[in-house]
């Protein structure tokens, strides 16, 4: 609770009184030009660099290799724009540094070695879930079919 208190209780104390003091210095309306433009910048980057990740990922993958930016860059890329489109002087310091390849790979390190931290010392799991579709495609299929290749899943229809 600690940490969700801070994001979004003191943060955005701590945005909104920077802006405050931005604007008393620069004024209003230079500090509501500054948020709309980062905002814009945001949401450019944000599309670019993900249309960037997209092409490295099909291009790996149709040369028969792992793409060098994961999900998680992807994923870093999202929360950057999101930084960026959301008004504040820290957000926005943050979202760009999450865009920008290079730190956006440090950053994705630093990540994925508290992820892989967290499950070597048992305090996290990771799973799989697999969800077919139904046959008719109008739906998924559940339960999900079994694994066990000593069991022969079939569709039926009750009879009245």
């Amino acid at each position: 609770m600690g940490l969700l208190f801070l994001l979004f209780t003191l943060v955005p104390f701590i945005e909104l009184y920077l802006l405050i003091q931005i604007g008393e210095v620069v004024g209003a309306w230079y500090t509501l030009l500054f948020v709309i433009g980062m905002g814009v910048l945001g949401a450019w980057l944000a599309k670019s660099q993900g249309r960037k990740v997209l092409t490295e990922w099909t291009n790996a993958m149709s040369q028969g290799r792992m793409p060098e930016e994961g999900v998680l860059g992807g994923v870093l890329i999202f929360v950057g724009g999101l930084l960026l489109i959301t008004p504040g002087v820290i957000t926005d310091f943050v979202g760009l540094l999450i865009l920008v390849p290079f730190t956006r790979r440090l950053v994705a390190r630093r990540v994925r070695s508290y992820f892989e931290r967290k499950i070597q010392l048992g305090q996290m799991r990771v799973g799989q879930v697999r969800v077919d579709r139904a046959p008719t495609g109008q739906g998924f299929a559940w339960p999900p079919r079994s694994q066990d290749p000593n069991v022969i899943d079939t569709e039926g229809e009750e009879l009245h």
